[in-house]
């Protein structure tokens, strides 16, 4: 699946954006490719994004040949809950909700991103739960985290 995965991001980079999450599912026979992209302005990826990155990208899949012939393509957005997995993700949406899985939290803890510190390699990110505790979590050790969705009254 790494082959595959590489492969996605190279070329989903090659037109302008960048691989979010990646997720091959559906059967054998018929896989399901699911792409996920950002842009890399900031701005909010629209549907002509989408099928911009998935007209471009479905002959050189078939090309590829690194899925079979009957596979099913989507490419839409990270969404509001959208993965963080990397030091710039955690810049970007400082002072926005995430849920973290990590042991240095001893499981899952949400809260509010205050901050990213260290060096490259050896970021912490600062979060402050619902109750005012700030913890420090290690992106090293972080087993997954999101972005949380927060209705507004």
């Amino acid at each position: 699946m790494h082959a595959l995965e590489d492969f996605v991001r190279q070329e989903v980079d090659a037109l302008g954006f960048d691989l979010v999450e990646f997720r091959r599912g559906g059967t054998t026979r018929r896989p399901l490719l699911d792409v996920r992209i950002d842009r890399r302005d900031g701005s909010k990826v629209t549907i002509d994004d989408c099928a911009q990155v998935s007209r471009a990208l479905e002959p050189k899949l078939d090309a590829s040949r690194l899925v079979g012939e009957q596979y099913v393509l989507e490419v839409s957005s990270p969404g509001v809950e959208r993965p963080l997995r990397h030091a710039a993700d955690w810049r970007r949406f400082t002072g926005r909700r995430a849920s973290v899985s990590s042991p240095a939290v001893g499981g899952r803890i949400e809260g509010e991103i205050l901050s990213l510190e260290g060096s490259e390699g050896a970021e912490v990110a600062l979060l402050r739960d619902a109750r005012g505790v700030e913890h420090r979590v290690p992106l090293a050790d972080v087993k997954e985290a999101r972005l949380v969705f927060v209705w507004n009254k």
